[in-house]
């Protein structure tokens, strides 16, 4: 048997504090068929956040003439800063056969989706607005105004849910990874990607 592969874009977005870098740091560990697309912004790095691995951390004017190239499959200002999705990165490493995966918020995967629709979308979700509350303020990397921001904001996004492909609830961990995985899984056995040859014996 032969087998021949076109790569896959998985998009995996949601509120802030739903646990969706956990999720996608996992998938990575787990998965070496799948490479993170790293996104270009305009905010400042978080401590242990390291330039061309987390995000390609750049100022407005850099920003800007990217803009201009069209350099960018997606683009959004969220939370007051500015992020983009660099076009050739995603496009080179799917024609590669590999699997793109973008950590991005629902403006930008909305923007994705409506120029790549096989994108495979995954919205994560909390339990509870109360659970997300509690793990914005406890994960201690944003101010109290930057919590409540991000939680009002959190109202909005998760009413776009019905864009999306796929709704994973993450409850706890290990059964939340449990279920992406085999989205995942199935995805990469559909037939817009995956074309196996049989031979006679």
């Amino acid at each position: 048997m032969k087998e021949q592969r076109r790569g896959m874009l998985l998009v995996i977005s949601g509120p802030s504090g739903t646990g969706k870098g956990t999720l996608c740091e996992r998938l990575l560990r787990s998965d070496p068929s799948i490479m993170f697309s790293v996104s270009a912004t305009t905010r400042k790095p978080r401590e242990g956040e390291v330039d061309g691995v987390h995000y390609h951390f750049m100022d407005d004017a850099q920003f800007d003439r990217l803009l201009a190239e069209d350099a960018f499959l997606e683009h959004a200002t969220v939370h007051g800063h500015r992020y983009g999705t660099l076009k050739s990165q995603v496009e080179t490493t799917i024609e590669a056969g590999r699997n793109v995966l973008l950590d991005i918020d629902p403006q930008g995967a909305l923007s994705v989706m409506d120029k790549m629709p096989e994108t495979v979308s995954v919205f994560i979700l909390p339990p509870s607005y109360s659970a997300l509350r509690e793990r914005l303020r406890t994960r201690n990397t944003d101010d109290p105004d930057e919590i409540l921001k991000r939680l009002s904001n959190a109202y909005g996004e998760v009413r776009l849910l019905k864009h999306y492909k796929y709704a994973l609830v993450n409850d706890q961990l290990d059964p939340a990874f449990q279920r992406l995985s085999a989205i995942i899984l199935a995805e990469k056995h559909r037939t817009i990607r995956y074309f196996p040859e049989i031979y006679e014996d």
